[in-house]
């Protein structure tokens, strides 16, 4: 499930170590050499022909495939293990034969996300954009690049026979980000939370073999309220970078104007509005939860964590009677702490 808005709300001043529009190369591997379950791969005993080196046993070709994977595998690890995140956190609870397959998935999409908020402007970020889409086209066509994430996340995906919609979907949701700035109507912004948010959860749904349609309707209710969640926790943040996620039509209603946002507290006005979209938002969770009823122990878990974290934020924001432009709400360490402890010993309701 989608922990928070794009994986984590971005902080000022936090880069992401080692993400260009491209992941670095891993080895040293030629290019032309086939990756684990491509079309270069080799079966049985016999040959083919390598255009530098002539005739070569596939039995050398599927090693060396299978060495690629495993530095790519390792990369992905490596990056995921480097985050602290509540929607990394939550791996914990996944069956270990699964984890790698999630390192996999978390690599691209934190890659992609960083690449659309960490480029430093919007036209190098739709270049980095077009690149890492048109490196996906290749590992859905069975030809990923030999190096970074791609061989692993070729693998995950063919693997679980995952869908390309929820790839593609975060793509165009990064790329809204360098277009849009602002959201006249609620329904634009729960069509842009569609394709930020929803598509992690399915994904990860999909290494559970969960394709039931109704649970994958109630996964994005989850997914979603996560998103509004951190939308409201982030108010302040975001219009420091030239965004505003709260609905014009609802600041209309409220009488919240632009410059209420850009104060050193919270108004009455802006407070009320938070205050309706909160309730709105934790109806979200409420729906929601009855997923973990419906999906494995160990799924239910993930479940029910990310949807406290998700209420818990809300909670945060009432605490400080919605005063989110004085200081960002947040859930302390201890109970993050606490609510991952819960999750581990089964005893979230």
């Amino acid at each position: 499930m989608h922990a928070d808005r794009k994986l984590e709300s971005k902080q000022p001043g936090r880069q992401v170590q080692g993400l260009a529009f491209s992941p670095p190369t891993v080895g040293t591997t030629p290019m032309s050499e086939p990756v684990a379950g491509s079309a270069g791969d080799t079966e049985g005993g016999c040959h083919t022909k390598n255009s530098s080196h002539g005739t070569v046993d596939s039995e050398v070709l599927v090693g060396s495939s299978r060495l690629i994977l495993r530095h790519s595998e390792r990369y992905c690890r490596r990056l995921a293990r480097s985050h602290y995140e509540n929607f990394l956190v939550a791996s914990i609870l996944l069956p270990r034969r699964l984890r790698q397959p999630f390192y996999n998935i978390y690599t691209f999409c934190r890659t992609a996300d960083d690449i659309a908020d960490e480029s430093g402007d919007r036209r190098l970020a739709r270049e980095g954009l077009d690149r890492i889409a048109a490196d996906l086209e290749d590992v859905f066509a069975g030809k990923p690049r030999t190096e970074g994430m791609f061989p692993a996340l070729h693998h995950t995906i063919a693997t679980f026979a995952m869908d390309r919609k929820p790839f593609f979907d975060l793509l165009s949701a990064f790329r809204q980000d360098q277009e849009v700035l602002e959201y006249e109507t609620l329904d634009q912004l729960l069509d842009y939370c569609s394709r930020s948010a929803n598509p992690v959860g399915r994904l990860v749904l999909k290494l559970a073999g969960v394709t039931d349609a109704e649970q994958i309707r109630l996964s994005d209710q989850i997914c979603t309220g996560l998103q509004l969640a951190n939308f409201w926790q982030d108010v302040g943040r975001d219009y420091a970078i030239g965004r505003v996620y709260l609905p014009d039509q609802w600041r209309q209603r409220y009488g919240v104007t632009r410059d209420m946002l850009s104060a050193g507290a919270t108004s009455e006005p802006v407070r009320r509005l938070l205050a309706d979209l909160c309730k709105m938002t934790d109806g979200y969770f409420q729906r929601g939860i009855v997923l973990a009823e419906k999906v494995p122990d160990w799924l239910s878990a993930d479940i029910k964590l990310f949807a406290h974290g998700g209420m818990e934020t809300l909670a945060a924001i009432r605490r400080v009677d919605f005063d989110v432009l004085r200081k960002r709400p947040k859930v302390s360490k201890l109970t993050q702490g606490k609510l991952i402890l819960a999750a581990l010993l089964g005893r979230l309701s």
